[in-house]
């Protein structure tokens, strides 16, 4: 089902300046979905050789990126989930449209230190190069302080937070490995990871869980110390409201209730985000156009993170 359908639903029932910004909503969401069928092929990532993690749920993130990763010419993918349900269907979506395009699909915890370190290595025994790693891998909670335990607070870290130390450990060991013979003559890649607006601030999510993505954010400005003269570069970025398959029950609760045109209106854009729009500043982040661009918690939530709380149309 498209994003924007119930945008349409609310642009029927409203009237009034509601129900025309329903109907720009579901046009511009409309828009986004078909960008990849509308634009040419292009050339950002061409020659590049990619790893992404959380590639399995059919309307996350990884999904789209792996999909705008091949739209831009990149040599091999190698897509790793837990669940394999969907990986099928990636690989064959990616063969059928993007032919060029090698799809190496695989089941994998990506909190598992030798799953990673065994994809990095097999990278680069099967392509001689490693260029970008996008650890995307992570989990929401719903449970509050008093109920949360220490064995589902450590859980939390270690899918979201330990799977990203992994991929910078790992990763940045294979970028580093320079070999002419394919094409790579100098030390370089780029690792982004998907943190979260919950690690910028208070309010977006559970304590646990705004704890894991701010250490996230905390790496990508710590390692890039680490990784200095490396041209290695790591940035986060923390996505605000998405609709995800991660954030499904939010949607479905507030469609029941017959609110779903109001979700996300906090924020100065008043909508969603959709997958789509986060895997766009991942491409770049992934390509050459970012080379400047290093240790930065990069927030793509509508505006959200950029005001204290405010009352719409007013001052203060």
């Amino acid at each position: 089902m498209s994003k924007s359908d119930s945008y349409y639903a609310t642009a029927k029932l409203s009237g009034g300046a509601d129900g025309e910004f329903a109907r720009r909503t579901a046009a511009r969401l409309e828009q986004i979905q078909s960008q990849l069928k509308a634009k040419p092929r292009g050339s950002r990532l061409k020659g590049k050789v990619c790893i992404i993690t959380g590639v399995g749920s059919m309307a996350g993130i990884g999904r789209a990126a792996a999909l705008q990763f091949a739209h831009e010419g990149a040599t091999h993918l190698y897509l790793i989930d837990f669940d394999a349900t969907n990986l099928p269907n990636l690989k064959s979506t990616i063969e059928e449209k993007y032919p060029d395009v090698k799809a190496t699909v695989m089941a994998a915890d990506a909190a598992d230190e030798a799953a990673i370190m065994g994809v990095c290595k097999q990278a680069l025994r099967e392509e001689g190069r490693l260029d970008v790693f996008f650890a995307n891998a992570g989990i929401a909670t719903t449970e509050p302080l008093q109920t949360t335990s220490a064995q589902s607070f450590m859980n939390t870290f270690r899918v979201n937070t330990l799977s990203c130390f992994l991929a910078l450990k790992y990763g940045s060991e294979a970028m580093r490995k320079t070999n002419p013979s394919r094409g790579k003559e100098l030390s370089g890649g780029s690792i982004i990871m998907t943190a979260s607006v919950a690690g910028l601030r208070s309010g977006a999510g559970t304590v646990d869980y705004s704890a894991s993505k701010a250490a996230v954010n905390n790496m990508a400005q710590t390692a890039v110390y680490q990784l200095s003269k490396t041209d290695v570069r790591v940035n986060s970025v923390c996505p605000g409201l998405i609709e995800t398959g991660m954030t499904a029950a939010v949607f479905d609760y507030a469609r029941s209730k017959g609110a779903g045109s109001k979700i996300g209106q906090l924020n100065p854009l008043g909508r969603y985000g959709i997958a789509d729009e986060i895997a766009n500043i991942v491409t770049f982040l992934a390509s050459d156009d970012a080379s400047y661009v290093n240790g930065q918690n990069i927030a793509i939530d509508g505006g959200l993170s950029s005001s204290v709380p405010v009352v719409s149309g007013r001052w203060a």
